[in-house]
């Protein structure tokens, strides 16, 4: 991992990551955490495995624009129109990112308990090359990396209170990600991805 100011660039080959610790303060951090906590209506989907419905071990919300409805985990999502909080916290994010976002997901672990299973973010309507920027509130989770096809764990990051970790390039093709459930933590922690969906899959 290379580190320059509050910049970390983590180097996995067949990837492009980016990790700011920092990247906004804890004051106003905590501001977002709470009013998005608040203000976010909260659903806990079920989904199919291996023939039985399951509940997501976590709370889930959609925000977008109109027409960025968007499938994943066999369940297809119709945004919430943005809020005047999270169209700020989307404006600071493309600035820094340099392109534009059209949808978010807000995932609400409430203790260690809650989780987010081994998956890339890989669909048609993200693009050839998905840009998913992750923006991490509340408790410190760790996130793992692993190959596409491998069981092994290859790098974990610790995700603080404020700060944002972009993901570029081929790395959803060629990695998986998870947030493991642990012992450890007891505070929730609230994550909002930042994507670009296009209206057609991108060939």
């Amino acid at each position: 991992m290379l580190h320059s100011d509050n910049l970390s660039v983590i180097a996995l080959p067949q990837a492009d990551l980016e990790y700011r610790p920092r990247w906004v303060s804890a004051d106003l951090a905590d501001r977002w955490l709470q009013g998005l906590s608040t203000e976010t209506p909260w659903s806990q989907p079920e989904i199919n495995l291996y023939g039985r419905r399951f509940a997501v071990p976590r709370l889930v919300a959609w925000y977008g624009d109109a027409d960025a409805r968007y499938r994943y985990s066999g369940l297809v999502h119709d945004p919430l129109p943005w809020t005047p909080l999270l169209s700020d916290i989307r404006e600071r994010v493309e600035t820094q990112v340099g392109q534009q976002l059209n949808g978010v997901l807000l995932n609400l672990y409430r203790d260690g308990q809650d989780a987010m299973g081994w998956h890339s973010d890989d669909e048609p309507e993200l693009g050839p090359e998905p840009l998913v920027v992750s923006l991490n509130l509340g408790a410190t989770r760790r996130f793992d990396f692993r190959r596409k096809g491998s069981s092994r764990i290859e790098h974990s990051l610790e995700l603080e209170h404020g700060s944002l970790l972009v993901m570029r390039g081929p790395t959803q093709h060629h990695w998986q990600h998870q947030i493991a459930r642990t012992r450890k933590v007891f505070e929730p922690r609230l994550n909002l991805t930042f994507r670009q969906l296009f209206r057609e899959p991108v060939l």
